[in-house]
């Protein structure tokens, strides 16, 4: 339908379709369709609710900052990754502000990875971005998150596996960084993420929907590279949801499997 010039507005009605991917439209308003979401937003969460405000942090340091970033807060540098990785995650990141940053770009995208799912994987992880101080705290706080009720709700098996003739997706992207706080050791980084949460399979209930929220890192420098003290989240900023059709279960599980994350470097 056409539009003219004296305000008419267009009404799209629902598409019909049998694949929960296939008519499904960013933005839909349906119960199930927000629930989902809360879901995907919990996982998302889970992480950063057990780290914040952990292990002595000073949470006031979080929200100073020495004046508005410019449009070039995030640029490149020109400064190149770093080559070397600790159980599959980089490391050796440089020891000033352009390092913190590309560590916590990181290791938002490992902490938020569906490695963390499995009690193996999650604690190699932890072992890699996580300072020795906290180390212990950060394992036993998750061993108690990560629940086999907890797996069912996200629509795992209660050991983390994944359903056969599904793919699972938790994926985390970094969009931004700013320091917000730093000395010589220690640096306090947000990053601005979005990410992918769900489990694609033709009859999922729990199908993969996008979320956007903001990371607060504490960093200290310990074993020559930055490490993690405390985390927390924070929801958005969240653009206005756009009108792209969703792709299907088969192209997203796909695409999982086929596109792989990146280094991320300031």
């Amino acid at each position: 339908m056409s539009l003219g010039d004296e305000g008419q507005t267009r009404t799209r009605l629902p598409d019909a379709g049998g694949d929960v991917y296939g008519g499904a439209r960013r933005g839909g308003r349906s119960s199930s369709r927000g629930l989902v979401t809360v879901v995907g937003v919990v996982v998302l969460l889970i992480a950063a609710i057990a780290f914040a405000n952990r292990g002595g942090g000073d949470s006031s340091s979080a929200g100073q900052s020495s004046g508005k970033p410019g449009s070039s807060a995030t640029a490149a540098s020109g400064t190149k990754p770093v080559q070397s990785k600790t159980t599959g995650i980089p490391a050796g990141f440089a020891h000033d502000q352009q390092g913190a940053q590309s560590a916590a770009a990181n290791y938002a995208v490992a902490l938020g990875s569906a490695d963390m799912f499995d009690k193996t994987r999650r604690d190699a992880i932890l072992q890699a971005v996580i300072t020795p101080s906290r180390l212990a705290d950060f394992q036993s706080t998750l061993d108690q998150a990560y629940t086999p009720a907890f797996n069912k709700n996200v629509g795992l098996n209660a050991d983390g596996s994944t359903p056969s003739g599904y793919t699972f997706v938790s994926r985390t992207s970094p969009v931004g960084t700013k320091v917000t706080a730093s000395t010589a050791n220690d640096a306090t980084v947000e990053v601005w993420c979005s990410g992918l949460l769900g489990l694609a399979g033709t009859n999922s209930t729990t199908p993969v929907t996008n979320s956007w929220f903001t990371i607060t890192m504490k960093l200290q420098w310990a074993g020559d590279d930055w490490k993690v003290v405390t985390q927390s989240q924070k929801a958005g900023p969240t653009p206005v949801p756009g009108d792209d059709k969703a792709s299907t279960a088969d192209d997203m599980a796909k695409a999982v499997n086929e596109y792989g994350g990146f280094t991320y470097a300031r």
